[in-house]
């Protein structure tokens, strides 16, 4: 790749348009492979924080389960077998009521 670049630098007669179009490709393919995507799952994230509710079973992004006991504007307070614990809401990282208890999760939403 660099050979490439070297070559183009060095010739007089040759012009850096080629050079130019592959390097705005190379922009436009670490866009959609690796800028939308990420700001994608910020933004499921984000919709995801605000929405929890007390009740909810969820496991924390160190893979602590437990329930939501309360919440609160700097965090949420999580109830384990342990006892409760305080979490910052960005270290929730999904809901876990749906996929492990689908019956519990049908009459909460009635």
């Amino acid at each position: 790749m660099i050979a490439i670049f070297l070559q183009a630098a060095a010739g007089p007669e040759g012009s850096m348009m080629p050079t130019m179009i592959m390097m705005g490709l190379m922009f436009v393919g670490f866009y959609f492979l690796m800028i939308r995507p990420q700001m994608k799952k910020s933004k499921q994230e984000k919709s995801f924080q605000e929405t929890l509710k007390v009740g909810s079973r969820v496991v924390t992004t160190s893979g602590m389960h437990g329930r939501i006991a309360q919440i609160q504007e700097d965090g949420v307070v999580i109830e384990t077998l342990s006892g409760k614990l305080k979490f910052e809401k960005a270290a929730i990282s999904r809901e876990f009521t749906q996929q492990r208890f689908p019956d519990t999760a049908v009459e909460e939403k009635k």
